[in-house]
């Protein structure tokens, strides 16, 4: 039986459980990429590259290389650049591909959400007015609120800020979720939080601190996502199997 040779960008927690899915079938040769910038990686269940490609060029030169059947866009929802390379590379290839995007969170009543296009527009919005803000977005785009010094920041990632925010007031927590809502909204009151600022990256395993500011009333500054256009897009495992089938069925490769 020939196999059909997958790539997967990976990184989410949903690329590993397709990559685990693929892995145990016969008729996959897989291999899943990771960018690279965890320090201390979740263990994999398939092959794993790591690092960059060169652009869209690169990754389409690689795909071509490599004689990939399908790629699948398993990455963040905000690695958009990622994103945009795959894209480019699937239709410069003619490679079959799609994403699979979990759904983002929606606003509840009682949620005090201020939605913005960007981190740095996420540092403009906070106002000249100091205040205490969590900032729960990762430490790629932290550096953005240098331009608000005067706030006291409490600064969550999975790795360490490197360098450190050019701020007067900056404290930071290594840690990694799921988090679940109680000990989010303990994280809230004993650090007086006044405004979240967060990205929409949807799923269960970082809801909690949404729900805890919806029950303490605090402001969240939500950065939406801004996805690649003309992209299919699927928003589970089980979706993403179900695709692969019908992209791999014989009805399919005869261009039925």
């Amino acid at each position: 039986m020939s196999k059909h040779r997958i790539l997967i960008l990976g990184g989410t927690t949903e690329a590993r459980h397709l990559a685990t899915a693929l892995a145990d079938r016969a008729d996959c040769d897989l291999l899943l990429s990771l960018a690279g910038r965890t320090a201390e990686p979740l263990a994999q269940p398939a092959p794993v590259r790591s690092g960059g490609f060169g652009g869209s060029d690169g990754l389409a030169a690689f795909l071509k290389t490599e004689k990939f059947d399908l790629m699948i866009d398993a990455t963040h929802p905000f690695a958009a650049r990622i994103s945009q390379n795959a894209a480019m590379a699937a239709k410069r290839t003619e490679i079959p591909f799609f994403a699979l995007r979990r759904p983002g969170w929606e606003r509840r009543p009682g949620d005090r959400w201020t939605s913005v296009a960007s981190v740095a527009e996420a540092a403009g919005v906070l106002g000249e007015t100091p205040r205490r803000v969590f900032l729960a977005i990762g430490r790629q785009e932290a550096f953005h609120f240098e331009s608000a010094p005067q706030h006291h920041y409490l600064i969550r990632s999975v790795d360490p800020v490197t360098p450190p925010l050019g701020v007067r007031h900056a404290r930071y927590l290594l840690a990694t979720g799921p988090f679940e809502e109680e000990a989010e909204r303990q994280l809230l009151m004993i650090n007086q939080i006044e405004v979240i600022v967060a990205k929409n990256s949807g799923g269960k395993a970082t809801y909690g601190k949404i729900a805890a500011a919806r029950r303490l009333g605090i402001e969240v500054i939500m950065v939406e996502r801004q996805e690649p256009a003309d992209v299919r897009t699927v928003g589970t495992v089980e979706e993403a199997l179900a695709l692969v089938d019908h992209l791999f069925s014989p009805e399919m490769n005869r261009g039925v």
